[in-house]
């Protein structure tokens, strides 16, 4: 008798079998739409969240930050500076909670079907992409508002690596979430402490304020935190002020490379036996 489908165990930590989540393609798509329709689903405002959420969180640092603080904003209109701040940030950070829950959220499903875990984080992180993309979409319009204003914005080639910098925020996000949602199934108090560190990680990213307030040679401290050259490249190459080094965004690109591998061997390692300790 011939099996259509073989369920093994793996054998090494080290492995993603891609082939198999690709199998799994329709569920993946399942999971993707539920992220997306299950967030506002039941509100009075729905989708419209995503506009109006970064769109108050601007005001507020115009107020606070820019207002009270008077901290630089590189010469920039406020708006468009907070908001290119908040655009990456924000993803990384919803990616970042939501992937850090994936055993303890979806423990109920884990233990009565199988199916790759992995699917689950992955269509986080791409479930995330279109509520960033609407987000992108308000910071055009403010973008092309000051462009018509004539204020002097100078974008550059740098704008094309774009793709690349979402990749890596989608990529860290991943690594450190299936990292900590691997802890959190032994150590459930975890989950409190990542959330505060979150909230502090966004303080020690130059989301309200430009990496130029620092002086120039205490600025790799910053760069230590790998978010940090992500985030200022996409300042600088869509308006030409920030601080560019492809050092720093090699680094953040190792870094998100060495973190997804520990991240996988962590991960395959925890789900054989999870349901154990959940």
């Amino acid at each position: 008798m011939e099996y259509t489908t073989v369920i093994k165990p793996k054998n090494r930590l080290f492995e993603v079998d891609f082939k198999e989540i690709w199998q799994y393609r329709d569920l993946f798509s399942m999971f993707v739409k539920k992220d997306i329709i299950t967030q506002y689903k039941q509100t009075i405002l729905g989708p419209a969240w995503f506009f109006i959420q970064p769109a108050l969180t601007t005001i507020m640092y115009m107020v606070v930050f820019g207002g009270i603080a008077k901290i630089s904003t590189d010469g920039l209109p406020q708006p468009m500076f907070y908001l290119a701040g908040i655009v990456c940030w924000q993803y990384f950070a919803d990616c970042l909670n939501k992937t850090s829950a994936t055993f303890t959220t979806n423990q109920h499903i884990f233990g009565k079907v199988y199916f790759p875990r992995m699917i689950v984080p992955l269509a986080t992180v791409t479930s995330n992409l279109v509520r960033m993309g609407i987000q992108f979409l308000l910071f055009i319009v403010v973008y092309i508002f000051y462009v018509l204003s004539g204020v002097v914005i100078a974008p550059n080639i740098y704008i094309l690596l774009l793709p690349l910098l979402v990749l890596m925020l989608a990529g860290l996000s991943l690594g450190f979430g299936v990292i900590i949602s691997s802890l959190t199934t032994k150590y459930r108090d975890l989950t409190i402490l990542f959330t505060f560190i979150v909230q502090l990680w966004m303080y020690a990213t130059p989301v309200i304020y430009p990496l130029s307030t620092m002086p120039t040679d205490k600025q790799w401290i910053m760069g230590i935190n790998p978010v940090t050259s992500i985030i200022e490249t996409f300042k600088f190459g869509m308006m030409g002020v920030g601080t560019f080094s492809w050092g720093m965004l090699a680094y953040s690109f190792a870094f998100m490379v060495l973190l997804l591998g520990i991240g996988i061997v962590v991960f395959n390692k925890v789900q054989r036996s999870f349901m154990d300790t959940v």
